[in-house]
């Protein structure tokens, strides 16, 4: 079952963003996402006014320009990357037709988000003529009533989904399809598949040399789950063996929602290092004792990791040969882990 964030966190995190400052406690994607909007609407009302006022045209078709103008813009941003065949040297203009994507991006998703900036532009823009107007008229206030219902639930999902973003507490922001190192086609679909889990406990664990694209991986993994609305945590290995010995239960700080025992995805990351350094630093072993806290066994420990979705980062790719035991999987199945929900990739 997902783990929500309930309604009171959402209000508590609005008010946050519009009566916190910022530059005291830093900047939230939400808050971020806000102030894009805000952005928007200031680029449909200014450029309105500008077009009424100096090429003295009726308010009502100066907003229509603008919001003709902002539609064009923004279908050229969404459509230019796919239906243009003109290569480019600008990465910004266009992408290449050598480039191509190793997982594609969520284009559904892509559009939804397109097509809500136009919408916030359309309001900023028909703001304008409504002021003009004196409020007093049907077209300007039913064209209003329209968007501003869309922008309601539009609003509810994308700042939602930016607290689920916030608060894995991803080391960057990335996108899966950003991801352009190399990987095999059966790996790619071990990939797919962990994005489409229904079910709990799986584990996907992640080798490769420095430089092979594990970390962006699982953050463009774990990412691509926070949008869906999932409950998801990156941290790091040595923050995660302190916090297998904390005994604080489920109580969480004031400004998280969640914790490693709490998500419905988990990521570990850099549990050891990759080449040049070809020794492990952290066994399977030595983590197991960290697991149970130096005890014989920690069964709550064990219990809360086994029925967990977890992307594992290790170092260097494991040996493929059937001679060499896989002592990390060994370590999973030693804690009740099925061995069809371990799923191994060597970047």
């Amino acid at each position: 079952m997902k783990n929500k964030i309930p309604f009171k966190r959402i209000l508590q995190q609005l008010k946050a963003d519009l009566i916190g400052k910022d530059s005291y406690r830093g900047v939230t994607l939400t808050y971020a996402w806000l102030a894009n909007q805000f952005g928007h609407i200031s680029l449909g009302f200014i450029p309105s006014f500008l077009v009424y006022y100096l090429l003295n045209l009726d308010a009502l078709k100066a907003a229509l320009y603008v919001s003709a103008f902002w539609f064009l813009f923004e279908l050229y941003n969404f459509l230019g990357p796919l239906l243009s065949k003109k290569e480019s040297n600008s990465d910004v203009l266009f992408i290449q037709k050598k480039v191509k994507y190793i997982f594609s991006p969520k284009w559904f998703n892509v559009a939804f988000d397109t097509f809500t900036d136009v919408c916030f532009f359309i309001v900023g823009s028909f703001l304008f003529a409504f002021c003009i107007y004196k409020f007093n008229n049907n077209t300007i206030i039913i064209i209003l009533a329209v968007l501003s219902i869309y922008l309601a639930f539009a609003t509810r999902y994308w700042y939602v989904t930016k607290m689920y973003q916030f608060y894995a507490r991803f080391p960057f922001q990335f996108r899966l399809s950003q991801w352009d190192f190399t990987i095999n086609s059966s790996d790619k679909l071990k990939v797919e598949n962990f994005l489409d889990l229904k079910n709990t406990g799986n584990h996907l664990l992640l080798f490769g040399s420095l430089g092979a694209g594990k970390t962006s991986l699982g953050v463009g993994i774990l990412n691509e789950l926070s949008i869906k609305n999932n409950s998801c945590l990156y941290v790091n290995a040595i923050k995660m063996f302190n916090y297998f010995f904390k005994d604080e239960g489920d109580v969480l700080e004031s400004h998280e929602i969640w914790n490693w025992k709490t998500v419905d995805f988990l990521m570990i990351d850099d549990i050891n290092p990759s080449e040049p350094i070809q020794d492990e630093l952290i066994s399977p072993t030595k983590l197991l004792s960290f697991i149970d806290t130096l005890k014989l066994e920690n069964k709550k420990n064990r219990e809360i990791l086994k029925n967990k979705n977890i992307i594992w980062v290790l170092g260097n790719k494991q040996p493929l040969d059937e001679k060499n035991k896989d002592d990390w999987k060994e370590m999973l199945l030693n804690i009740g882990v099925e061995e069809q929900k371990i799923t191994t990739i060597n970047l």
